[in-house]
């Protein structure tokens, strides 16, 4: 249950501090807290949280409600350079940056049962491993038994 927007044209430092007062809350309360921010980039902040709402809404069923921001991430993005003419015929470099924005929900309860199946399913794959590397081992020792008997034959 995610949201991206790409190339947004606003350095990543600048957005990072709108994206650190929605990290880890609940869904409606970034929303409110986004709306009081008085930085540009609270808007299209905004924005990519209501579109991973809708993502997970339509496409996971899940109720708005029990959603929370789980992790924003703020990415640098493509850089333009531009040119400022300087004194004495010298320039220098002006860099436009922009960011990537994305941002992961997750059910407040469902991290618990996942990690728990999870847990069910590596138990179950060591077992086999345990069960194979038995059979290896068997079958490794017939033959060191069979390669004795032969020495033992030769040398009789």
């Amino acid at each position: 249950m995610k949201a991206a927007l790409q190339n947004y044209r606003q350095s990543p430092r600048k957005v990072r501090v709108v994206a650190d007062v929605i990290r880890g809350k609940n869904v409606n309360d970034a929303l409110k807290a986004l709306s009081f921010v008085p930085r540009r980039a609270a808007e299209p902040v905004s924005k990519v949280l209501k579109s991973a709402i809708a993502n997970a809404v339509n496409n996971f069923q899940v109720d708005a409600d029990s959603l929370f921001v789980k992790e924003v991430q703020v990415n640098k993005a493509v850089t333009l350079k531009r040119i400022m003419p300087r004194a004495r015929g010298s320039a220098s470099r002006i860099n436009k940056r922009s960011s990537h924005i994305s941002i992961i929900l997750e059910v407040k309860g469902e991290k618990v049962t996942a990690i728990s199946e999870k847990a069910v399913s590596v138990k179950a794959e060591k077992t086999t491993k345990k069960v194979k590397a038995e059979k290896v081992e068997t079958s490794s020792e017939a033959k060191v038994i069979k390669t004795k008997k032969t020495v033992k034959t030769k040398n009789k």
